[in-house]
């Protein structure tokens, strides 16, 4: 396992991505998107979706803050001093006639990250958070509404050729996968989100993680909901870690027990 590990770390550093096979089991993608049904139920209709804060929405979604099978890779990549940052469940049901939606069916090319912009350093931005989109349906086909990326483009000066999505450059792949696969990337890493011109509902969950330092998009403090029973992992992750915002700067060992990891 640690030679595997070792070689994504490489893979993640070089090509700014990662596409592991067959991560959550079949039983739990299914309890998955049986906790998104029950949340698109309670939206408006329409052709796309964006939830932030899904956690909050399902106990099964909140289930992956600490996944398992995903975090020590995590802890790898960013370090030990991590919570997280966002949960944004997405959704893009078939839209061949390209129709604009109020919640942006499709997303033109670009960098996450505030506005203005994270700072830079000789025109390059470095990766301050890292996100986890766990793929719910079957995205093994392109132009299904599949993640776009440009491999390597973490390390390059942000000009890409076009922002307009509907082009095709000359060095992107679209992200293909089964449901219960995981695509981990970094938000300095060039990406898009295609339109849906396929017959097939897109679905995808993104948990990011960020520094313990940084303010995270979802909630100022998390819910009791959220907080009840949790682990000492998930309070660190929950961002819980001490009453002196300073702790969040310079934590002791015993506020972040992924240290130990």
């Amino acid at each position: 396992m640690k030679t595997f590990r070792s070689e994504w770390i490489q893979k993640f550093n070089d090509e700014g991505y990662l596409l592991l096979k067959g991560v959550l089991s079949e039983d739990k993608v299914r309890r998955l998107n049986a906790a998104v049904d029950g949340i698109l139920d309670e939206e408006p209709e329409s052709l796309s979706y964006n939830v932030y804060n899904s956690v909050e929405r399902h106990e099964e979604i909140a289930s992956l803050i600490d996944e398992p099978s995903v975090l020590p890779l995590i802890v790898q990549l960013l370090g030990y001093n991590i919570q997280l940052h966002i949960s944004h469940l997405t959704v893009r049901k078939p839209n061949p006639g390209d129709v604009q939606t109020a919640t942006n069916s499709f997303i033109n090319w670009h960098q996450d990250g505030p506005h203005p912009q994270f700072p830079r350093i000789g025109g390059l931005t470095a990766t301050y958070y890292i996100k986890v989109c766990y793929i719910l349906s079957d995205m093994s086909e392109p132009n299904r509404g599949n993640t776009k990326i440009i491999p390597g483009s973490h390390n390059r000066i942000y000009r890409p050729e076009s922002d307009n999505v509907r082009e095709t450059l000359s060095d992107e792949i679209q992200i293909c996968g089964d449901p219960g696969d995981v695509f981990i990337f970094p938000q300095n890493l060039w990406h898009s989100g295609a339109p849906n011109h396929s017959t097939e509902t897109r679905r995808q969950l993104f948990l990011g993680y960020s520094p313990i330092w940084m303010r995270p998009i979802d909630y100022k403090v998390p819910s009791e909901r959220l907080l009840k029973d949790a682990s000492p992992i998930r309070k660190q992750l929950l961002g819980m870690i001490s009453d002196n915002p300073f702790n969040y700067y310079v934590p002791d060992d015993s506020m972040v027990p992924l240290k130990e990891w």
